[in-house]
């Protein structure tokens, strides 16, 4: 009898402490032959409309172990509400230490959760329509190895 009152409160327990984070928008596209060219560039819309709230915005990255650079340098694109273009800014994103992988990985597969530039630090956003855009701009054109690319935006 006194299991079957625990479960329900170990099952609230769980599902309260599952809230404490809450993921507003994730968006990922698949790499065309898992060759990034610098001609692909992935763009992701958001319609954001509580300006109260605080975001950090992420830039996600999924590879294979195969992926040959210890960083992928991009522009970010970020057309705001209201504007006729976007603001652009290069970012490197730093993939790897001397010693392994920086995200996280499942067999031979990796994939990273970037806080971007100044942009990561968390911060109210406008409300309105948001456009992301992404283009790797690395020497080697296609980038081998780059399966998913993508933005994420979590409220604070």
């Amino acid at each position: 009898m006194k299991k079957s009152r625990l479960f329900p409160l170990l099952l609230l327990t769980i599902l309260f402490q599952a809230c404490g984070h809450i993921d507003l928008f994730e968006k990922t596209t698949a790499i065309p032959g898992h060759a990034w060219s610098s001609d692909f560039i992935p763009e992701f819309e958001l319609e954001l409309n509580d300006s109260a709230q605080t975001y950090k915005i992420f830039v996600v990255l999924r590879h294979t172990e195969k992926y040959k650079f210890n960083n992928l340098f991009i522009n970010l694109g970020i057309k705001e509400p209201g504007q006729d273009s976007a603001l652009v800014l290069r970012q490197e994103l730093k993939l790897a230490s001397n010693e392994r992988w920086l995200g996280d990985g499942m067999n031979d597969i990796y994939e990273h959760r970037i806080p971007v530039g100044l942009l990561g630090e968390t911060r109210s956003l406008t409300p309105g329509k948001y456009t992301f855009t992404l283009q790797q701009i690395m020497r080697d054109d296609p980038l081998e190895h780059v399966l998913d690319v993508g933005v994420r935006v979590e409220k604070k």
